[in-house]
């Protein structure tokens, strides 16, 4: 026996099938999983085993089959049994479930700011983080004081999935709100900012958002998901720069295809841009420098503008 993130791991021989479940996430975390990833197909296998027999794997492809639910999610158990099958030596006819693609929902940038003002000090502070600089929950895990230059507000970034590592620069208002928490905390430069799991983020951020929807009688708030304050920033960034590129180094993509399914062209409120004229190509090149962009031309006055 050996004991690995509070599971009890048993001997790989003993047949019960609690052992093997166990023994599978053994397999996973031997072969550096991540243990996000190790705890996910934990919860699909405990998901499976509840319903089926994990040793027939044609009973198991008969209840995914049967079971009413998204042809992802049937995917996900899929690949969670075929884990649990290579983990055992479990020969098997592996069925594939193709995957409708969907745009996400973009919430808007007022709604995001009425659940962060709902939350504890620590929680607003995460969820300014993922909006300002579209990370993942699990990345916000990893942040070292060391990561933050206190100075500028930039934040180094270590990223996940096989990512990209970046470096962004913080708003003011988040950036000095992580200073006082840092402060507060008394932390020092090789400690983890927000000792907490991944995991523990999303159902902490649901309960937070559901009890809001629940006292505002406003159910849209339920539609709103963790990961939607990631595709704000990204789609918030587009529609600012129109540079695909640029979108791609900010959530740390390898492929840019992976970025083009993270981009909506979404419309913001006009009373967000700064407006500026230009009568002569040196006047215009200032304004391009500075940020604005182009938009029309009239009675011979070029019209630019940039968001506040």
């Amino acid at each position: 026996m050996s004991v690995w993130d509070g599971y009890i791991i048993p001997h790989v021989e003993n047949d019960s099938p609690t052992n093997k479940l166990f023994a599978t996430l053994w397999y996973m975390k031997k072969n550096a999983y991540a243990d996000s990833t190790i705890h996910a197909v934990g919860q699909r296998l405990k998901h499976l085993a509840k319903h089926c027999n994990l040793n027939s794997s044609e009973v198991v492809k008969g209840f995914i089959a049967q079971k009413s639910c998204s042809n992802a999610f049937k995917e996900s158990l899929v690949e969670a049994f075929d884990l649990y099958c290579r983990a055992h030596k479990i020969e098997w006819s592996k069925p594939f479930y193709q995957r409708y693609d969907k745009l996400p929902k973009i919430p808007s940038e007022e709604k995001l700011n009425v659940i962060i003002s709902s939350a504890s000090r620590k929680y607003a502070l995460i969820l300014s983080i993922m909006k300002d600089l579209g990370t993942r929950p699990i990345e916000l895990t990893w942040l070292k004081v060391r990561d933050i230059d206190l100075e500028t507000g930039a934040v180094n970034i270590t990223s996940a999935k096989h990512c990209v590592g970046r470096t962004l620069k913080l708003k003011p208002k988040t950036w000095a709100l992580l200073k006082t928490y840092i402060h507060t905390k008394k932390l020092g430069q090789n400690q983890i900012i927000f000792e907490i799991k991944s995991g523990s983020i999303s159902e902490n951020y649901r309960r937070i958002r559901n009890r809001l929807a629940e006292k505002l009688g406003d159910m849209s708030l339920k539609t709103i998901r963790l990961y939607d304050f990631r595709h704000f920033r990204a789609s918030m960034t587009y529609h600012k720069t129109k540079d695909l590129l640029y979108v791609k180094q900010l959530l740390g993509h390898k492929d840019l295809r992976t970025t083009l399914r993270y981009i909506q062209l979404i419309e913001f409120p006009n009373e967000e841009f700064h407006s500026a004229t230009a009568q002569t190509v040196e006047e215009a090149r200032k304004l391009i420098e500075t940020g604005f962009e182009y938009v029309t031309e009239f009675e011979g006055v070029k019209l630019f503008r940039k968001r506040k």
